[in-house]
């Protein structure tokens, strides 16, 4: 009996050490090695001190699990990116099938591959056909894309003779990029500080910022001071040294601002009469996100003339970005470049087959799913009960359009003040969010951004307005003492 006893005590203790120790043991480790390691971007390396890293092992639809086997909620399609949920099995698919076939090849020199041909063709047939945006290479990302755009924006002008035509004008606010043209793009300035100097050439202007208008307006009644803005910027500067303006259709990265409806009309009307090049920047908006295939939609006429996209093109599942130029940009490139001299632009895995075979089967989903239709219907939900937060006295601002929404934070509703310490309060709501198992995102202009996967049902939506529900009031009572 006493040896069975001390056996089954061995056998418990072993079970104990098998079943638990050892997951604690590589847990531990992970964080350990991350903590070592791994750089993660945009954050800071003493807030690893803080908060351990948050290791996700697993991911379907819009649910992920992380090492500690937590349940969480995508409320940010991983970064604006996932439009067809995590891990979608048609994707794999394609890729894997892709993989066996041809895994890489260069672009450059004449050369291409099935996939990379066909997505070209098929985004030329999703455009306005009178845009006439209908040459495409593809990238790794947004900021590829934009740094892209920005160069062949330059190049078409000087190839024209006309070598003072460099400028580029943006918008305050604004997030192109991380390279050093694109973060000279940026109006968020915190991504500017200790670099500079940034590459010359780079202005900003107003945005169309309703909630916290610069020139104290307010929308319908303020005269555009914002459009205004920029045309004056335009006479100061002179006309025949802007390349080219480059825009979000809706500002990102800056805390979700829409703009008024005229906006773009008005905006595409005065880069027509200075000769201004349009880039719109739909890195973020295009593919669906807006509860249309690609935000400019919204909008009669605006007309780019180049086309920055990116994140729902692959919905994350391979990198991929696509800088997409008109046929009257093409053509003078064409005819102009030296015939001694190729275009002087690319990247290793620009049109890579791989990526580009996730991109086909991605819209595909998008296409057959009616998942832009979708956007449009459970956005307006996700909006509606966002609205309902307004509530709590730290909800200032609640905007958006489809499956792009933020909430914006303030000490005093009536003053639209900060809650200080600057972007304290969007950072302690993130982070009481994932206690609760939601994962959203700060941002800078002292907002959280909510941008689900396109895939995302109203009961999904429901459970993400609870969770806000919870999160908020304890927010403010970290902060604000209520």
């Amino acid at each position: 009996m006493k040896q069975k006893i001390k056996k089954t005590t061995k056998k418990d203790k072993r079970s104990k050490t098998s079943t638990k120790s050892p997951m604690v043991v590589i847990h531990k480790n992970l964080a350990e090695l991350d903590r070592k390691f791994l750089v993660h971007p945009l954050t800071h390396p003493k807030d690893l001190d803080k908060h351990p890293p948050k290791i996700i092992v697993s991911a379907k639809g819009v649910m992920m699990k992380d090492i500690e086997g937590r349940e969480i909620i995508d409320g940010f399609a991983g970064l604006w990116c996932m439009a067809v949920g995590h891990n979608h099995p048609k994707i794999i698919e394609a890729v894997n099938k892709q993989m066996k076939k041809l895994s890489y090849f260069t672009s450059f020199h004449g050369a291409s591959s099935p996939p990379s041909i066909e997505l070209a063709a098929k985004l030329a047939s999703m455009f306005n056909p009178s845009y006439n945006l209908t040459r495409t290479w593809f990238t790794c990302g947004g900021s590829e894309t934009n740094e892209t755009n920005l160069k062949i924006a330059r190049l078409y002008w000087q190839l024209q003779g006309k070598t003072e035509k460099y400028k580029i004008i943006s918008r305050r606010f604004s997030y192109h990029g991380m390279g050093l043209a694109t973060t000279a793009a940026t109006g968020i300035f915190p991504f500017h500080w200790n670099i500079e100097p940034l590459p010359s050439g780079f202005i900003q202007v107003a945005a169309p910022y309703c909630y916290q208008c610069e020139f104290d307006k307010s929308y319908p009644g303020c005269d555009f001071e914002c459009i205004t803005d920029f045309e004056q910027t335009i006479e100061n500067e002179g006309a025949d040294t802007i390349a080219a303006f480059i825009a979000e259709p809706i500002i990102g990265s800056g805390g979700v601002i829409p703009p008024p409806q005229e906006y773009f009309p008005r905006i595409r009307a005065i880069c027509d009469k200075n000769n201004i090049l349009l880039i719109l920047d739909e890195v973020i908006t295009g593919f669906g996100r807006t509860g249309r295939m690609f935000a400019h939609e919204h909008w009669t006429g605006i007309r780019p003339d180049m086309l920055s996209l990116a994140k729902g093109i692959s919905s994350g599942h391979i990198p991929l970005g696509a800088s997409v130029m008109s046929e009257k940009i093409y053509d003078t490139i064409r005819e102009l470049q030296d015939e001694r001299l190729p275009i002087m632009h690319g990247f290793t895995y620009m049109n890579h087959p791989v990526a580009c075979a996730a991109g086909l089967a991605n819209i595909k989903i998008i296409e057959e799913e009616g998942l832009v239709k979708k956007a449009e219907e459970n956005g307006n939900y996700l909006l509606n009960g966002l609205n309902t937060l307004r509530k709590y006295d730290s909800v200032g601002d609640v905007r958006g359009m489809g499956m792009l929404a933020a909430i914006e934070l303030v000490a005093d509703k009536q003053k639209r003040t900060p809650i200080l310490p600057e972007n304290s309060a969007p950072e302690c709501l993130v982070e009481e969010c994932w206690k609760r198992g939601l994962y959203i995102r700060s941002s800078t202009m002292e907002t959280v951004c909510i941008a689900p996967a396109l895939i995302m049902d109203k009961k999904m939506i429901d459970r993400i307005i609870d969770i806000l529900d919870e999160a908020i009031p304890a927010m403010e009572k970290n902060l604000l003492n209520k």
